[in-house]
């Protein structure tokens, strides 16, 4: 009975938060798009930069998520690359940065979140697409040249939380052409005793169906989250070496010190 009546307010508040995030950012794309140049185009930047940070944190907050950051966010904005263990990880991160997201293009048609992600700026990669790399590079570059910090999953996919999977150097190319220092952080979820552990509740990865999935995180009496930033950031001659560097960067931030 407890189950189901967590179930039941947390997917309300959950929606509730969604809907004003999507009418907000609507709204003050609209109004701050009234002018031209650059002054509207910093009032729509740092418009959407509170909006996210809003809508992150409320989600947070209705799912019972408990984040303890350690380390410090980047003080401008920039790349920032982290491990990925699943949906959770963008309320988690953009609670905590004023960023966008380099996400699966397959967000964009979920209801209501497709929405508000294509609002919020998410740059949408096809997987299997890698003749569209570059396009989606210069997306990215873009971004970091107008301001926006951005976050990149170079594992390529989810998983467990078991290891950090091999980074795939691909999406670094802008911070590789621009010369650019590359921030890592590192994620990690634990559940309450007696909920099901992290790694099948919290993570989503492999072949987990998304709604069963989702509706056995609402059941959880909370998460904790734990989102360590690496406490330098990282440069690199070649992609593959940033990739690599990146990758015991982050393994680092999540395992501490041996």
């Amino acid at each position: 009975m407890l189950s189901a009546a967590r179930v039941t307010w947390r997917s309300a508040r959950l929606a509730w938060v969604t809907l004003l995030g999507v009418g907000e950012l609507a709204l003050r794309n609209l109004t701050s798009g009234l002018g031209t140049g650059e002054a509207a185009r910093a009032r729509r930047l740092a418009n959407r930069r509170r909006t996210m940070r809003r809508w992150c944190a409320g989600v947070c907050r209705a799912l019972a998520v408990r984040v303890e950051v350690r380390g410090s966010p980047p003080s401008q904005p920039g790349l920032l690359v982290c491990n990925h263990l699943g949906y959770l990880d963008i309320p988690v991160l953009g609670a905590h940065a004023d960023t966008i997201f380099v996400s699966k293009s397959e967000v964009a048609d979920w209801p209501v979140i497709g929405r508000l992600a294509t609002l919020g700026g998410t740059i949408y990669v096809e997987r299997a697409a890698k003749r569209k790399l570059p396009a989606v590079n210069e997306q990215i570059r873009s971004a970091l040249e107008r301001g926006d910090g951005v976050v990149v999953f170079p594992e390529g996919t989810s998983s467990g939380g078991d290891e950090v999977l091999p980074f795939r150097p691909s999406l670094l190319a802008p911070a590789e052409e621009l010369g650019l220092e590359v921030h890592a952080a590192g994620l990690c979820y634990a559940t309450a005793p007696g909920d099901p552990p992290a790694r099948v509740s919290v993570c989503w990865w492999g072949e987990m169906e998304f709604a069963p999935h989702v509706l056995g995180l609402l059941r959880l009496r909370e998460v904790r989250a734990t989102l360590t930033f690496a406490p330098r950031a990282v440069r690199g001659t070649t992609r593959k070496e940033l990739a690599q560097t990146l990758r015991d960067s982050v393994s680092h931030a999540i395992r501490g010190p041996a």
